[in-house]
């Protein structure tokens, strides 16, 4: 093992699959000489060349556009939008046509891309630089959508990503970039779909995804001190769901807390409590509890921000509201 931050495990991916495959290439607005808006890309162009590490002009519709012309003449490429909330401007390219192609030419076309952005608040970049939008995504047949939240699982997932046969929308947090773990000294490719226990735990199951997943465990250490023992399970993968790892988490600690930073309202957490109403109804002591944003734009100040982002204590309190219920 090796100690490698999450912004290290994403360019590490990249590097070592376009290494692997001439077909891999990446571009997107000041990825080259700059490295992108967070550094992410910072020495590929030295390494591959203007070639495979590509700026392009200031529009997602063209970048996003572009990737899906390359991805069906058997490229794999990587499409970086510089911010989750411009992924907005390309909708048309990766709702109507790069989810769609597969299955409208009945599998004869296909379309092998990546599309990674990054969001989320905490640093008080205001109402059109922080929004959590996995939930549009999540939405549109056709589509993967992956929001890991480890350098472990980022930099096996990005693989997995890459050598995909259909469009995947990559989401990453900027609160993330910096945080250091151990990874495993080969890389090793993480399948999509599949949920990771990040905690053991017996009298509730915490469902967390992105920086939530690091603010769960601070509320389960806490918790603890309640005498409450917490599970802190991460999807991973928001799509395909691993819908069977999330109710077999429910069922051995019969009580659940769905967290996430985007707005709760018709959030990916109200997926996540539909189907463990359907499939683990039974099991369950005591109403599901979500935490996520208020249904707000995002303030510019701090204050503000902190006020409508839930943070651990939301999370602590959710726990302790779902063992009084039970």
């Amino acid at each position: 093992m090796k100690t490698m931050s999450y912004r290290e495990a994403v360019r590490d991916a990249i590097a070592e699959s376009m290494r692997a495959s001439d077909e891999v290439f990446i571009m997107g607005e000041d990825i080259a000489e700059m490295g992108g808006s967070m550094g992410v890309t910072q020495g590929l162009l030295d390494e591959f060349g203007a070639t495979r590490v590509r700026n392009t002009p200031i529009s997602e519709m063209a970048i996003v556009g572009a990737g899906i012309g390359a991805a069906m003449q058997g490229m794999r490429p990587i499409v970086e939008i510089m911010y989750e909330d411009f992924i907005t401007l390309s909708l048309e390219q990766i709702v109507n046509q790069a989810a769609k192609h597969r299955f409208m030419s009945g599998g004869q076309l296909k379309v092998p891309m990546v599309i990674r952005t990054q969001g989320g608040a905490g640093w008080s970049p205001g109402a059109q630089h922080a929004q959590q939008l996995e939930a549009w995504l999540v939405h549109v047949p056709g589509l993967k959508v992956v929001f890991p939240s480890t350098p472990a699982d980022v930099r096996g997932l990005l693989w997995s990503s890459i050598y995909d046969d259909n469009p995947v929308v990559f989401f990453e947090h900027r609160l993330l970039y910096p945080i250091k773990d151990e990874v495993p000294e080969k890389l090793e490719p993480i399948p999509l779909g599949k949920a990771r226990v990040i905690r053991e735990g017996t009298d509730v199951t915490v469902i967390a995804t992105g920086p939530l997943v690091h603010r769960a465990l601070k509320a389960a250490e806490e918790a603890e001190a309640d005498g409450i023992s917490v599970e802190v399970v991460d999807p991973r993968t928001l799509q395909p769901l691993d819908e069977d790892g999330l109710v077999e988490s429910v069922k051995k600690t019969n009580r659940c807390v769905v967290a996430h930073e985007a707005v709760t309202r018709m959030g990916f957490g109200a997926e996540v409590v539909a189907v463990l109403q359907e499939k683990a109804f039974d099991y369950l002591d005591a109403p599901i509890q979500r935490v996520g944003a208020k249904f707000a734009p995002l303030a510019f100040a701090p204050a503000m921000e902190q006020f409508v982002v839930p943070g651990p204590q939301d999370v602590l309190d959710a726990i302790r509201k779902t063992v009084a219920k039970a």
